[in-house]
């Protein structure tokens, strides 16, 4: 910010103020949604969504019927069919990554062959090389503290790089999708290295470029480390991460405004950055940025991590007298979810691993005692005996923590992974499609009559 604008701002804040306040005065009547009976957040009286869509791409799924009866069930992710735990648990067993079999499922729709990967893999491995000077003339020019930002930027200036961005052939945007899906690692870790360099006086500049033998995970430790050192456990464990965050479902927000977006008929990088910006906010991709937060203060306030101590300050939290006197235990319950989070149930195990490696046992026991107090005093202010339990971000950060990533990358790995998804809702929303999505907003505005300039207050 130059010094001209630093003083525009200073000039017209009071005035600013003033206008908000006016705007803050228009705000609806609570009853008035009710009447219309509006889907507020596109959701039902009990939180169900309101069916928009269909798609075959994710299955997010927490209850069954059971002799006509709704019942909750431990939660579900299918991938194209096939449960996200068994793609996790098959990978693990034949030690080898799975992020690269996993987009290729989202993107095709069936499992590869050894060959099919192998080719498709390479096809990846080719398409991370960032154009000419792309490093120089965009990401090092001006870098920004939040990367969110910088991979929104990146992907708008790749636009002007790309010899046919606007045409929507299925060819053309699946090419364009394979190329921000292998190109995303690199832009988020080059935008982050550029920023720590400017930023701090003593950083140096770290630009690693990508190796061809390695996974998206592998590649992600190498470029993002001075040393380039990296444990096997570390590698298949971040992956783990990208795999279980590459979709979920065609409802959750970022991916609603894929097909929102796409449905207008725009191109594929502003789509992409149309869906970053909704992924960038604390309600949805920002949230493992708060656990970890939340976890930081606790660590700083409760110094006895036994049971009781932990009861006292989580139920703080909770009553709005500690941390960011919010209420809220972030990473705690779920929009769809009741009785689990089953990414959550697969991070959690290989946390517990990865904190045997780090010797950070203590610090892994300290959020299951958490997870286990919050359950509790949540159900008991709410008055349910509704299950609460932890979602996937409530261990993502710690994992990333162990990792040594940066806070700043925590969200840009959310996306790292998602633009996998949001890359095979874009292309089904184009075959199937047809329609801009347009749905309906009921004025309740009265009609007023003009008044003439002269005749105002």
């Amino acid at each position: 910010m130059d010094f001209n604008e630093a003083n525009l701002i200073v000039k017209y804040s009071h005035q600013i103020s003033e206008l908000a306040k006016s705007e803050q005065a228009h705000a609806i009547n609570p009853a008035l949604y009710e009447k219309y009976d509006v889907k507020r957040g596109l959701r039902d009286k009990n939180g169900k969504g309101v069916l928009c869509g269909l798609t075959e791409i994710s299955e997010v799924t927490s209850w069954e019927m059971v002799d006509g009866v709704k019942t909750n069930i431990p939660g579900i992710l299918c991938y194209r069919g096939y449960n996200v735990k068994d793609l996790v648990s098959h990978c693990v067993k034949e030690d080898r990554f799975g992020f690269e079999e996993t987009i290729y499922l989202l993107l095709f729709g069936n499992l590869p062959s050894k060959s099919k990967l192998k080719a498709f893999s390479d096809m990846l491995a080719e398409f991370r090389v960032l154009p000419r000077n792309f490093v120089r003339d965009v990401i090092m020019k001006n870098p920004s503290s939040d990367i969110m930002n910088m991979l929104a930027r990146c992907v708008l200036s790749l636009y002007s790089y790309d010899p046919d961005p606007d045409n929507i052939m299925i060819s053309n945007v699946l090419r364009q999708s394979l190329q921000l899906i292998a190109q995303f690692p690199m832009l988020a870790a080059y935008s982050f290295r550029a920023y720590k360099y400017y930023d701090v006086s003593d950083a140096s500049l770290i630009i690693h470029k990508p190796l061809a033998e390695y996974s998206t995970a592998q590649n992600l430790l190498h470029i993002m480390r001075k040393d380039n050192s990296f444990t096997d456990l570390e590698a298949k464990v971040l992956d783990i991460c990208l795999t279980l965050h590459a979709d979920h479902g065609g409802g959750n927000n970022s991916t609603f405004t894929t097909h929102v977006v796409t449905s207008s008929g725009t191109d594929t990088y502003s789509s992409t950055v149309a869906s970053l910006g909704s992924l960038k906010g604390p309600k949805h991709g920002g949230a493992n940025i708060k656990v970890k937060q939340m976890f930081d203060n606790i660590k700083e306030n409760v110094h006895d991590w036994k049971e009781s101590t932990i009861t006292d300050y989580v139920n703080k939290i909770l009553h709005k007298k500690a941390f960011d006197r919010s209420g809220l235990i972030y990473g705690m319950g779920h929009a769809v979810y009741t009785i689990s989070d089953p990414r959550a149930e697969v991070l959690k195990l290989y946390a517990g691993k990865l904190a045997a490696e780090k010797g950070k046992e203590d610090e892994f026991e300290l959020y299951n005692t958490v997870a286990s107090v919050a359950s509790k005093l949540i159900q008991e202010q709410r008055n349910t005996d509704k299950p609460v339990n932890p979602n996937v971000d409530f261990y993502s950060g710690f994992v990333y923590s162990m990792l040594n990533i940066p806070p700043a990358l925590y969200t840009p790995l959310f996306a790292i992974a998602r633009i996998a998804g949001w890359s095979a809702h874009r292309i089904e929303e184009l075959v199937n499609g047809n329609k801009i999505i347009r749905p309906a907003y009921q004025c309740v505005q009265d009609r007023l009559e003009y008044v003439p300039l002269d005749q105002r207050k």
